[in-house]
């Protein structure tokens, strides 16, 4: 397994691995790349098996000290193998080491494997909400100090 990361949107070639991940992952990658577009600096962490993206986390700033870390996934058939906790601690050391003091993420209890992962790896629930479309949605922070 390779990780390795990047600021900014990827190559046209690794954003088409991760648009295909995406739409494996949640059913859908409909505007992805435009609501990417809109984004502050985008930092993706990747993890590649076999020449293919099987893996990702991507995030951006909400202030100086303070990420917010916005979409993951891991391909199905490499579940359990520790994929996203190693890439949540890979973002985690890099925020960590760029200055941030805080991250930032939400969930919903459809994903109970990334909420768990979440508070297993030091998150704490701060808030709650329903959102536009009527979605449950809980609001996780960590510190990074």
């Amino acid at each position: 397994m390779q990780y390795t990361f990047f600021n900014g949107i990827p190559n046209e070639e690794l954003m088409k691995g991760i648009q295909e991940l995406h739409q494996k992952v949640f059913g859908t990658s409909e505007d992805l790349l435009t609501k990417m577009k809109t984004k502050p600096t985008l930092l993706f962490h990747i993890a590649i098996a076999d020449e293919k993206i099987v893996g990702y986390k991507i995030g951006y700033i909400l202030s100086s000290d303070k990420f917010y870390s916005w979409l993951g996934g891991v391909d199905p058939s490499y579940r359990n193998k520790g994929i996203a906790a190693t890439l949540m601690k890979n973002q985690h050391q890099y925020l960590k080491e760029a200055g941030y003091k805080t991250v930032q993420t939400k969930t919903m209890n459809k994903w109970r494997n990334m909420l768990i992962l979440n508070i297993k790896s030091g998150f704490d629930v701060i808030e709650t909400y329903v959102d536009d479309k009527g979605l449950h949605k809980i609001v996780l922070e960590k510190s990074l100090e």
